[in-house]
């Protein structure tokens, strides 16, 4: 492969979500989150847990959660990042972290999403860590919403399908956009804007229980969180045009199964509507293919006239990309629903059943940056495993053979063309995961001693990763092995 030099302004680093690791849950007058009603299930295995997040919520998992005094909710401890970012922050540092990915918790600032007057003691503490952020010589890149709904809004409304909610998102968001506009150049609004397809609760808020056709709800609620993007980004160019708003895509792109006609049809026919959120978000407007689908499936989507202008007037400035696996399509057994694949023999996958397939994410920035022509990020890319700690080391190869390997791809789509301004690595120090709320899939370059139910020191431990990723950046990703 050609070598390629990166761009000295490159911005290496990691991300993290509040939800998975700040932990805190009842200090300071935090409210509940959808994160908080995830409860571990040491009894399930992965793929039956995986179910469980495409499957959502009903109304009565909720308020049985709600209630529960005796399971564990372990996005409701995380890693206590919210007491020891310092040293955690600084462990980050040491490996020469130039940017920082985090979100902050909507719960934190409106309890229940309907204050009046936002929640000090919340914006203290964000106060107290972007500044530490940025002392410790990183750019913060913040995400306004990561999965932190406040429960209160879906008990009350119902979540996202219902226009409420778009309302006081953006006076949240407005409120931290003018906190913070001097501090933080790189926002992304909403993560993973499309994952609404595999986890459609985290995404929307809507119990599946409460409306006559789910996935017309979710789609009525995706459209007002694209008109909340909108919003803030208008917003947000009147009070610092400086600020870089961005949206965020879950790479789900698919390949076909052979050079049948059918599997290339069905591959594009998916790949469309996975980007269709970034062709209304880039473009401005709904593309024809996804209101024929709309049509073709009996969804409406109620869109005011003004939503319409709003989307055509204020695009998304730059694109954040998570990739973390391929996906394959058979036109003979698979549909339309994003779900429905077919393993690739080609790959290998870990115990999640997640493809490893770096040359992947050269397609996937590549598609997105001939489509577009925006500037790219890569918000998220990891490798979850089992990790074992022997002697008081963690020999992690296969965690530096992922990473390296998709360090590469990213450079061979930057000699190609692509754009692509920053490279977070998922989780760097360890965290609950987001689909199976286990500490057990670990994705860290930082070894947390915390087992799925919390038991542990809370130690945290260098990983071989840890030399390595220091390696990376301190050669501009010159040395990957």
């Amino acid at each position: 492969m050609k070598q390629v030099k990166l761009p000295k302004a490159f911005l290496w680093g990691g991300a993290i979500a509040a939800n998975q690791a700040e932990g805190a849950y009842q200090v300071d007058g935090k409210g509940i989150s959808l994160a908080d009603l995830h409860r571990s299930y040491p009894e399930k295995t992965n793929a039956e847990i995986a179910d469980l997040q495409h499957k959502g919520m009903s109304l009565a998992d909720i308020q049985a959660n709600l209630s529960d005094e005796t399971g564990y909710y372990p996005k409701r401890h995380g890693i206590d990042f919210y007491h020891r970012y310092e040293t955690d922050l600084a462990l980050l540092r040491e490996m020469g972290f130039q940017t920082f990915r985090t979100s902050i918790d909507w719960t934190r600032i409106f309890p229940t999403g309907e204050e009046t007057e936002p929640n000090e003691a919340g914006l203290a503490y964000y106060d107290r860590l972007i500044d530490a952020i940025i002392s410790h010589g990183m750019m913060p890149i913040i995400t306004l919403l990561h999965y932190e709904t406040p429960v209160a809004l879906t008990l009350r409304y119902g979540g996202w399908h219902h226009r409420k909610v778009l309302d006081l998102f953006v006076k949240y968001g407005q409120v931290i956009l003018s906190r913070y506009q001097d501090k933080v150049g790189y926002w992304i609004v909403i993560n993973q804007v499309n994952l609404v397809q595999f986890e459609p609760f985290n995404s929307t808020a809507i119990p599946y229980d409460t409306v006559d056709n789910y996935e017309a709800a979710c789609f009525q609620a995706i459209h007002h969180q694209f008109v909340a993007c909108a919003k803030l980004v208008k917003f947000a160019k009147t009070i610092n045009p400086d600020m870089m708003i961005g949206t965020m895509m879950a790479d789900c792109t698919a390949y076909p199964n052979s050079c049948d006609p059918d599997d290339i049809n069905l591959a594009l026919k998916r790949n469309r509507m996975q980007y269709f959120y970034t062709d209304v978000q880039f473009r401005g407007a709904y593309p024809q293919y996804a209101l024929n689908y709309f049509a073709e499936n009996d969804i409406q989507v109620d869109m005011a006239e003004e939503d319409v202008d709003l989307l055509a007037t204020y695009p998304m400035d730059f694109l954040a990309l998570s990739y973390y696996y391929s996906q394959m399509v058979d036109a003979s057994q698979n549909t339309m629903r994003p779900e429905s694949v077919t393993p690739n023999p080609k790959l290998k996958v870990n115990p999640w059943g997640w493809a490893v397939d770096p040359k992947g994410l050269y397609n996937s920035l590549s598609q997105y940056w001939d489509r577009y022509q925006k500037p790219l990020m890569i918000a998220e890319n990891g490798f979850g495993m089992y990790d074992e700690v022997v002697d008081g080391q963690i020999h992690d190869a296969y965690r530096i053979a992922y990473l390296s390997a998709h360090i590469e791809q990213m450079k061979q789509a930057i000699y190609d063309g692509a754009q692509v301004i920053a490279y977070c690595a998922w989780g760097p120090i360890d965290i609950i995961s987001c689909s199976s709320a286990q500490m057990s899939k670990r994705y860290g370059f930082i070894y947390v001693d915390l087992d799925d139910q919390g038991h542990g020191s809370g130690k945290r431990i260098k990983k071989d990763s840890f030399d390595w990723y220091k390696q990376v950046i301190a050669t501009n990703g010159d040395r990957l092995s």
